[in-house]
């Protein structure tokens, strides 16, 4: 009976060790996966795709600096890691102090980028399990600027920009566009990739110009003007009317002939100069008809005579209104 004993508590002496190498490979293998130090980063790109800052926000344990939040959740979030693809993790490789390193790299628009997670080994779970949490670090700042504009768009978020400037804190990675695209002002889209929170990423300038639908309602405007003054001009009869254009004669001109029309209209072209929108000066031409006669000899002659002109006008917008005001000098 004592050898069947000595058997007996064998086999179960060797199921234990067994078991126990088992739990051991186990213990190691969760610890490598689910609870390895690349599990909160999978957790934390997760967290970025759909779009949750505060779930984001509180993984990477961040401080967010003095600046706008509007990239720190929802649609603007969900739209910088939309362009994350190819993501592939790196084994962490160990920086001292209980800290690794894991390192991610993944594909942004056709660009291949890296960015390195810094985290720390913060206690175990269930006595064996290790829990990894990232090293606190404040978030990156995106400086956006747009010439002679209040607001511009960020991905796709209409985002306020006071005195044509502003400052927004955002999440990495992730890849922010901005742009405007208004009635009468627009600015072709510019990105910058965000791969760190290390270092303070590029600036997106937006050079903004005057969209075809303002110019052509400049030119409208230009054009009524003139063809007014002009009308006006041959209802008072005049050589030198309150407009760009004039003519002068040592001669009787016969009333009730005098004609004036715009031949050439001023092509618009508008600048930002000083903070405003200017008009660069509007130059054209115009013709006068009429008859004259000398005073020496009493002939009669025909005038027709085309005369350049030039003239300036301030240019003010106001929502969806555009007014000018023509500055003519006498």
């Amino acid at each position: 009976m004592s050898q069947a004993l000595v058997k007996i508590a064998a086999g179960w002496l060797l199921g234990l060790m067994l078991a126990v190498a088992a739990g051991i490979v186990s213990i190691n293998l969760v610890n490598a996966s689910i609870a390895g130090p690349q599990q909160p980063v999978r957790d934390y790109l997760s967290a970025l795709q759909k779009g949750d800052g505060e779930k984001a926000l509180g993984l990477l344990r961040a401080s967010v600096p003095q600046s706008n939040p509007a990239m720190l959740d929802g649609t603007a979030l969900q739209t910088a890691a939309a362009r994350i693809s190819d993501v592939k993790l790196g084994d962490a490789v160990e920086r001292g102090g209980n800290q690794v390193m894991v390192p991610m790299e993944y594909t942004i628009d056709g660009s291949r980028q890296r960015t390195e997670f810094l985290l720390e080994r913060s206690g175990t779970e269930w006595l064996f399990f290790n829990k990894w949490s990232f090293v606190p670090a404040a978030l990156p700042v995106l400086d956006v600027t747009v010439v002679n504009s209040s607001e511009a768009t960020l991905n796709g978020v209409p985002v306020n920009m006071p005195n044509g400037r502003n400052s927004f804190a955002v999440f990495y990675p992730g890849e922010y566009e901005a742009g405007l695209n208004g009635q009468y002002f627009s600015a072709p889209p510019t990105r910058a990739t965000v791969a760190g929170g290390d270092a303070r990423p590029a600036s997106l300038n937006l050079m903004t110009k005057a969209t075809d639908a303002l110019k052509g309602a400049v030119s409208g405007k230009v054009k009524e003007f003139l063809d007014s003054c002009a009308a006006e001009a041959d209802k008072q009869q005049k050589l030198q009317p309150d407009c760009p254009f004039y003519h002068a004669t040592n001669n009787r001109v016969i009333d009730g002939t005098i004609d004036w029309s715009i031949t050439d209209y001023p092509k618009v072209n508008i600048e930002p100069f000083g903070g405003r929108w200017v008009v660069s000066p509007l130059d054209g031409k115009a013709r006068i008809k009429a008859r004259q006669v000398d005073l020496f000899t009493g002939a009669v002659t025909e005038i027709n005579a085309v005369h350049d002109f030039s003239f300036t006008t301030r240019l003010d917008i106001d929502g969806d209104t555009v007014k000018l005001t023509p500055q003519l000098n006498y």
